[in-house]
């Protein structure tokens, strides 16, 4: 059986994107560095994730052993993993907005007795989205100091749980991938526990990991202090199933899958998170032939596809390489000279006098062009907006600066006008940060302006 191609499944197209652009290789090697020498920071800072949260004053507040699992857990977070696997939204494949994922869950000491404290990641609304950053903070229900002032959603969610998926983001974890997709199974073998699914409750062309709710629905439960039960399954907005365990034994038990009595349902029960709901992507996008396994993250290769061959990315065009235009009858170069892209088989004076006949409504010589295209509309420039859109202007300046060189002033066109808007997004999230935008409750109010007596001269100073 042939894979089919990459266009006829939106799905996979979408993924196929979003490991070209949303985890940059240089991303992923800065985090992997100063993660491997204990710089758990300055790895959260590579992978443009904000640190919302002082190990050092956690003691005095939530304990000593909280703080001691906190920081075990943050020197093997692998915050470019944790972003490969973040929940995203179609058809751009940016990360989910307003969401806020558990990584982890402790017991801090309180004056009633041991309360939860939950490890999150948030990232902002879509208003303040620009380069695709996120938050890492503590969350304990109380304290609105993390972080989370101006957030839609501060508290945990249901459907993202990352603390039952450790391997998502923790190094020490992450070859648990392979069993926990189901990749050591052959897709339909009927190995993992039978799900008995009734005609019509799954729409046609789902993605669901339906080989894998038995057992994950397990884990969900001993989660709750049960061994048996009902889960409740999202498909999507419109579709919801349960389904019904029975007790655990040294044999695989079947589970019937059922639509739901009741809408209080979703509420009562526990639901099955999205990362144990459907199929992982990058397996996906493996068993299609859609991506090879050395262009997936490195962590996640090693788990999917064992002993595979590293590919970096595809070499890009040298810049140094000039570019030929047929002008005159002639084969014309174009190259980067002292840093900026000019025709090299035309004076600067022959140059002067052609862009004058050009703004006097003259025909422009092809060498002409190719610069003002190469300008305003090149033909990286789908890329270059891919890459502002995921956060990476890194990669997107080296993109335009190996295009026209780092001297090159930009003419008005829709290049430069993705990069004003990359920027002003930018800004808009450090407002966001700042505090400074957003709903008018949670911004920060200027201090109230003193109070001054404007008379013109001091009462003691009056003449009587």
């Amino acid at each position: 059986m042939h894979p089919l191609p990459v266009d006829e499944d939106p799905r996979r197209s979408l993924w196929r994107r979003v490991r070209e652009y949303a985890v940059p290789p240089p991303m992923i090697e800065t985090a992997t560095a100063r993660r491997s020498v204990g710089d758990w920071a300055g790895a959260c800072a590579a992978a443009n994730i904000d640190v919302d949260l002082r190990p050092r004053d956690l003691t005095r507040t939530h304990g000593r052993d909280l703080t001691g699992r906190l920081r075990a857990d943050l020197r093997h977070l692998a915050p470019d993993l944790l972003r490969w696997h973040m929940p995203r939204t179609a058809p751009d494949g940016l990360l989910r907005p307003g969401a806020t994922v558990t990584l982890a869950r402790y017991a801090a000491d309180g004056p009633h007795g041991p309360r939860p404290v939950w490890l999150v990641v948030r990232t902002p609304p879509a208003w303040a989205a620009g380069g695709q950053r996120m938050s890492l903070a503590l969350w304990d229900g109380e304290r609105l100091h993390d972080g989370s002032r101006g957030h839609p959603r501060p508290r945990p969610g249901r459907r993202f749980r990352f603390d039952l998926h450790r391997h998502l983001w923790d190094a020490r974890r992450a070859h648990e991938l392979r069993h926990r997709s189901g990749a050591d199974h052959p897709a339909g073998d009927g190995a993992q526990a039978p799900v008995t699914v009734e005609p019509g409750l799954l729409p046609p062309g789902h993605h669901c990991a339906v080989d894998r709710w038995a057992e994950e629905a397990r884990i969900l439960l001993r989660d709750t202090g049960r061994t048996a039960g009902a889960v409740t399954v999202r498909i999507d907005a419109r579709h919801r199933i349960v389904l019904h365990l029975s007790g655990a034994g040294p044999v695989p038990q079947a589970v019937r899958a059922e639509p739901p009595d009741a809408d209080t349902a979703f509420t009562v029960l526990p639901l099955l998170p999205d990362a144990a709901t459907y199929v992982l992507p990058d397996l996906d996008l493996l068993r299609a032939g859609a991506i090879e396994a050395g262009r997936l993250h490195p962590l996640v290769a090693a788990a999917l596809a064992p002993g595979h061959t590293v590919t970096g990315p595809p070499p890009g065009p040298d810049p140094g390489q000039p570019h030929l235009v047929e002008c005159r009858g002639d084969r014309h170069r174009v190259a980067l000279v002292d840093g900026v892209l000019v025709p090299l088989d035309h004076t600067p004076d022959e140059m002067r006098r052609e862009e004058l006949l050009v703004e006097l409504t003259g025909t422009p010589l092809p060498c002409l062009r190719f610069l003002d295209r190469a300008h305003r509309r090149p033909d990286c420039l789908t890329g270059v907006r891919e890459r502002l859109d995921h956060g990476d202007t890194d990669g997107a300046l080296a993109v335009v600066g190996n295009l026209l060189g780092p001297q090159a002033r930009l003419r008005d066109g829709p290049l430069k006008d993705a990069l004003e808007e990359a920027a002003l997004r930018r800004l808009a999230h450090g407002l966001y940060r700042a505090g400074l935008s957003g709903p008018a409750d949670h911004r920060v109010l200027p201090a109230p302006a003193r109070r001054r007596d404007h008379r013109s001269h001091p009462r003691h100073a009056t003449r009587r």
